[in-house]
């Protein structure tokens, strides 16, 4: 499905009603049966989503993925710089006013879980498998990078194409 908010530019965010930038962590895990994909509840509406929040001076994108999954799931581990993805959403900021938001997604490989952490009172977390989570979230884009999610190899997330061709220059066999 293709989202608005896949083709934002930076300028869009000039203007008043255009989508406003986020950063979201799909924290992850491997399990027996599979991948498992922690989810949070929102705080006002208590819906499964990822953590997710706005930008952060001095902070690169994928630092406050990370740096939002500490506050709202205690999460610890490491995270991908490169992007998964995006979807949009609606944002309620009052009970009479919302805004359209673009949220790019990292991933960020769970190490632990902390006990106590910033909104340990306001949120619950819980594991999933890859289905279950794509089938709990609202947003259809979330959906669908949630159930094709696979974990990238150590640092990178696929492989890069020049890689496995020769490298050698043409006409400069080895001796």
């Amino acid at each position: 499905m293709m989202g608005w908010h896949k083709n934002l530019t930076a300028n869009d965010a000039k203007g008043q009603d255009a989508p406003r930038i986020q950063y979201a962590a799909l924290c992850w895990r491997g399990a027996a049966d599979g991948i498992e994909v922690l989810l949070i509840t929102s705080r006002d509406t208590g819906r499964w989503v990822i953590p997710k929040g706005w930008p952060m001076a001095g902070l690169a994108p994928e630092a406050a993925a990370a740096q939002e999954a500490w506050e709202e799931a205690g999460v610890e581990g490491l995270v991908n710089p490169l992007c998964l993805g995006r979807f949009g959403y609606m944002k309620c900021m009052t009970a009479d006013t919302t805004i359209p938001c673009a949220v790019s997604v990292y991933g960020l490989r769970v190490a632990q879980l902390a006990t106590t952490y910033p909104e340990v009172n306001e949120r619950r977390r819980q594991w999933f498998s890859l289905g279950e989570a794509a089938l709990l979230v609202d947003e259809p884009d979330l959906r669908e990078l949630i159930g094709n999610f696979v974990p990238p190899d150590e640092g990178r997330l696929r492989p890069i194409a020049a890689e496995a061709e020769e490298t050698t220059p043409k006409g400069r066999g080895a001796r």
